[in-house]
């Protein structure tokens, strides 16, 4: 089966344990503080911590690692890539691009989307 296959089904599962979640904990994106976000990219942070600790103890195919890691926790959350990706720059000693990374990433995200609505809406973000 083609890497992209098994990322497309992971990803289909991940994007839908997130709605579910969000939909389990009611949180509306208008609500005060964002819980339903917070709360999945905390859990997808610590199951792709188990997952890559895993799979290093542990032989795993590559399908499975993109099926689990690439697809599953892809479509759950991308900042649990975000965080693996971080610390493993802070664990290779590479501490002032890990910050780099960090600030630049939240920074120019939020940037990113400030322009994306000035663009469409004309509005203030």
């Amino acid at each position: 089966m083609s890497a992209y296959l098994w990322v497309g089904l992971g990803g289909f599962l991940g994007s839908v344990a997130r709605y579910a979640a969000a939909v389990a904990l009611g949180a509306a994106p208008t609500d005060r503080f964002p819980w339903a976000t917070f709360a999945v990219n905390c859990l997808g942070c610590l199951l792709i911590g188990v997952l890559v600790g895993a799979s290093a103890k542990a032989s795993v195919s590559e399908p499975v690692r993109l099926f689990l890691v690439t697809g599953i926790l892809g479509g759950f959350t991308t900042f649990s890539a975000f965080g693996l990706e971080a610390l493993t720059l802070l664990r290779r000693g590479e501490t002032s691009l890990a910050l780099l990374y960090i600030l630049g990433s939240v920074l120019v995200g939020i940037a990113a989307v400030w322009l994306g609505l000035r663009f469409t809406s004309g509005a203030e973000a």
